[in-house]
């Protein structure tokens, strides 16, 4: 019987034929079929990375953007930590000063003083010299008057009492962002039309109050109306606030859809650390482009606000003051994506990548036996070190970047200080492994 054809089925009672043994022919036909599977399944897996990888790097930014935007908005402590250093900008005092200076130097009416004084001395019989100085009085009146107040009103807003005022008027309006957002018209941050205006009530309050203390009976009439002051103007402020709405929905899972999403993307890839290496240069590389963008749109603001309504240096810092923490969190997941390719690079098989394995290895190595040669010796647990020290570098890296996942919103300092305190560990346990010693090492092999 050919053993290369295959035998009918066994008759019934009969013993069972032999198995089929393939020929070189079907053997070669069978491989080169399985390499086909094989390329075209890896082929659909790469695409399907691609694909993954493209959809999170597209949603990265918005997702940074959205966090922000959810955590600003539903956090009290996060937001009045946000706004509070406005109080003690120089160009936002600046434009409170001026305003509050102006409200109460019109509420004095300086001309009326001198009139009467002038009329008072014409009708006492007085030299038309003397009635002459009398009406050029006016100007230094008014020039002294308004020094006294600025003054004054200087001393209020730099004092630790406009910053309580600011931060506690805040932090009961914590709802006016919310307001701003969506478009109503209640708290200190509101929208009207297409305008974003700021309320200092309380801080007119304030001033008011100082003022009649030091004398100025005046300035009680400095009016109610007309205590805001505007940030800026935008025809397109309602699309804004639409797409604010949206991202303040979307904070809380678009993050983690995109953090999906991107391990997705290494997961299906069948080089995962290559895939790793290319997703984390994707992401600083958005990172890069949302920087850009805060740019771009911090020169849009300060084009569209009138010198007349905010001037520069105070509108600029209002829009740095805001957006600090989007920035700061912008840059550090940038050198964390700068990091988890450069690690991932590290793990390769490139030729820098193999020196610096080999020179890290010939330090630890070199300081291991420095300790066992002093009779500090790891015996057991540095063999243990030894065999088991894939799995925890992977358990130290693990748990690194579980810190910066717990860390409440971690700063590139933080990154730098999780990096240098996970190197550490790892550079000890290589040393430890090292210093099992060459006598321990010899029983283990004579023992088996």
């Amino acid at each position: 019987m050919n053993p290369a054809e295959t035998p009918d089925s066994p008759d019934s009672g009969g013993t069972p034929h032999e198995k089929h043994v393939m020929t070189a022919e079907e053997r070669a036909e069978y491989e080169r079929l399985r390499r086909h599977a094989a390329v075209r399944h890896r082929g659909v897996r790469r695409a399907g990375s691609a694909v993954l990888l493209l959809l999170a790097l597209l949603l990265v930014p918005l997702a940074v953007v959205a966090a922000w935007v959810q955590d600003t908005v539903s956090d009290t402590d996060r937001y009045v930590e946000t706004v509070a250093p406005l109080a003690s900008e120089p160009p936002v005092q600046e434009v409170v000063i001026n305003r509050l200076t102006d409200r109460v130097v019109e509420n004095v009416d300086v001309k009326a003083v001198t009139d009467s004084l002038t009329r008072a001395l014409q009708d006492a019989g007085a030299p038309p010299r003397v009635v002459e100085g009398a009406e050029s009085l006016e100007g230094p009146l008014r020039n002294a008057v308004r020094t006294v107040v600025d003054r004054t009103v200087t001393r209020v807003i730099t004092s630790d009492v406009f910053q309580q005022v600011w931060e506690g008027a805040n932090r009961r309006s914590h709802a006016a962002v919310v307001n701003m957002l969506t478009g109503d018209r209640q708290g200190a941050l509101r929208a009207e039309g297409d305008t974003v205006r700021l309320d200092v009530g309380a801080v007119v309050d304030e001033v008011r109050e100082r003022l009649v203390d030091a004398g100025f009976d005046k300035a009680a009439a400095i009016p109610d109306t007309d205590r805001t002051i505007t940030l800026f103007q935008a025809e397109e402020l309602g699309k804004a606030q639409d797409t604010m709405r949206l991202l303040d929905i979307l904070g809380t899972w678009l993050p983690v859809l995109t953090v999906v999403l991107a391990a997705l993307a290494v997961w299906t890839n069948p080089a995962h650390r290559v895939m790793l290496m290319i997703t984390a240069t994707g992401v600083g590389v958005m990172m890069v482009v949302l920087l850009v963008a805060l740019a771009v749109v911090r020169r849009v603001y300060l084009d569209s606000v009138p010198p007349t309504a905010l001037p520069t240096d105070a509108a600029a810092a209002i829009y740095d003051t805001f957006v600090r923490f989007l920035r700061d969190s912008t840059r550090t997941l940038l050198v964390v994506s700068v990091i988890t390719a450069l690690v991932a690079y590290l793990y390769g098989p490139g030729r820098p990548a193999r020196a610096v394995r080999t020179v890290t290895n010939r330090g630890t190595t070199a300081a291991g036996r420095g300790l066992s040669r002093a009779g500090l010796r790891t015996g057991a647990s540095g063999r243990w070190l030894t065999d088991h020290r894939a799995w925890l570098t992977g358990v130290v890296i693990a748990a690194g970047a579980l810190a910066l996942v717990l860390w409440n919103h971690p700063t590139v300092g933080a990154v730098a200080l999780v990096l240098g305190i996970a190197l550490a560990v790892l550079i000890v346990l290589a040393i430890l492994a090292a210093a099992a010693g060459p006598a321990d090492r010899a029983g283990k092999r004579a023992a088996l």
